[in-house]
């Protein structure tokens, strides 16, 4: 291999970051036992996914959620969950929090996004799905880094 394509090579994460990796699987095994919908958090994993451009992570998750007895039509609207009747408010709060955290702009009222997620979600949720956007954030971001 040539040395530009070596310099090109994606890093292997398996083999150069093994000791990180069961922390942040213990994270997901966390998330899994937390109060949230599973079904619905492929869902929040796979609006962050489009919304960081991972080919690999929007795959994955339109499959996880298919494979969760998710309905097409509501997998076509994600894209448009603000204007969907296929979403309850409950959704809507939390898929409005997952992109906030997605897009971390500067000018984002947090404060009055928690206001909405707590008509619909506890702290405890509320905690959930916040460590549900960090970490499809941070698997995005490891996987947009081997395109």
């Amino acid at each position: 291999m040539d040395q530009i394509a070596l310099d090109k090579k994606p890093i292997n994460l398996l083999q150069h970051a093994s000791g990180a990796l069961p922390a942040l699987q213990e994270v997901e095994n966390w998330i899994a036992n937390s109060s949230l919908d599973r079904d619905f958090v492929h869902l929040l994993k796979l609006r962050a996914s489009q919304m960081n451009e991972c080919a690999y992570c929007v795959k994955m998750h339109t499959r996880d959620a298919r494979d969760a007895g998710e309905k097409d039509e509501r997998l076509d609207h994600l894209v448009i969950w603000r204007y969907s009747p296929q979403f309850s408010d409950a959704e809507k709060a939390a898929l409005a929090w997952m992109e906030a955290m997605t897009s971390l702009k500067p000018a984002m009222d947090y404060g009055s996004l928690r206001g909405e997620l707590r008509r619909h979600y506890d702290d405890a949720a509320i905690a959930a799905l916040t460590l549900v956007g960090s970490m499809i954030n941070l698997w995005n971001r490891v996987q947009v880094s081997n395109h």
